[in-house]
């Protein structure tokens, strides 16, 4: 459509509900609040008429569409992805469309239907459900011991290389962790490389470039080849929260309700 229609069917359209959708500068257009909670809500009627107009299908019981879905990337490679013969198989009438990413996505403005997010969550309005807390562990490789030894507690990693991990959202670098008598302890660390993948920060201390925390489900074949070996086990970091967000848990469509139902067990039974 030529943009000259569209900015005159919004401009309409902000007229009739009686407030603005889109903030507009000369460079950029963005959603306003009432825009995106307008939108929201517009979501949860299309949901409704496709549900209702499914009623009167042969196959109404068989959820169908397109679900968009993101997840972070090594949990969508190392176990989600092998595992989707067998969602496809299940569910014939779904098509997905996979993201996978570090960074936190928005579900309302990238238009997806569900997200797998790792970590403390910000208080979004969004429908969580949780799936479990992710086990974090110290590791190096093998060489890295032989060159600098091994760390027995945090207060060791001032003579250590850290391999120090940036947010792909924030930018801002993630202090030390671990816990100590029931409580969180954080601690400062320096380092000459800095990432912002967990696949980034394996690759650095599978090449002897310093310590790093991770799940253990991200190192598991690692450890298990001798590629990779705990250190300070007593001095581990505070699990990471992992849950599954969607919008609307009264409209969930059974798309969704599909994958969520298959997608939990399948990581509990993995992590």
């Amino acid at each position: 459509m030529p943009r000259s229609t569209i900015s005159v069917a919004i401009q309409e359209l902000e007229t009739r509900v009686g407030t603005r959708l889109l903030a507009r500068t000369t460079r950029s257009v963005s959603v306003t609040p009432d825009g995106a909670a307008f939108y929201d809500h517009c979501l949860r009627i299309v949901t409704e008429v496709e549900e209702v107009e499914a009623l009167f299908s042969q196959d109404a019981v068989r959820p169908q569409g397109v679900l968009r879905v993101n997840i972070p990337g090594r949990i969508g490679r190392l176990i989600i992805a092998p595992a989707l013969p067998d969602f496809l198989e299940s569910y014939p009438g779904i098509d997905i469309e996979l993201g996978m990413t570090d960074r936190a996505v928005n579900l309302i403005e990238d238009g997806i239907d569900c997200v797998l997010r790792v970590g403390p969550l910000q208080d979004s309005g969004l429908v969580g459900r949780k799936i479990c807390d992710l086990e974090l562990i110290n590791v190096a490789s093998p060489d890295y011991i032989r060159r600098f030894g091994s760390p027995t507690c945090p207060d060791d990693l001032g003579q250590h290389h850290v391999i120090r991990y940036a947010s792909p959202t924030s930018g801002r670098v993630e202090d030390w962790e671990w816990v100590e008598n029931g409580e969180v302890r954080l601690k400062p660390v320096k380092g000459r490389v800095t990432v912002n993948s967990a696949e980034a920060s394996i690759a650095c201390c599978l090449s002897g470039l310093g310590l790093i925390q991770i799940p253990a489900y991200d190192v598991k074949n690692h450890l298990a080849a001798g590629d990779l070996v705990e250190v300070m086990p007593d001095w581990r970091a505070e699990g990471l929260p992992m849950t599954i967000l969607y919008p609307h848990r009264k409209h969930l469509s059974r798309r969704v309700q599909a994958f969520v139902e298959w997608v939990v067990p399948l990581l509990n039974s993995s992590l």
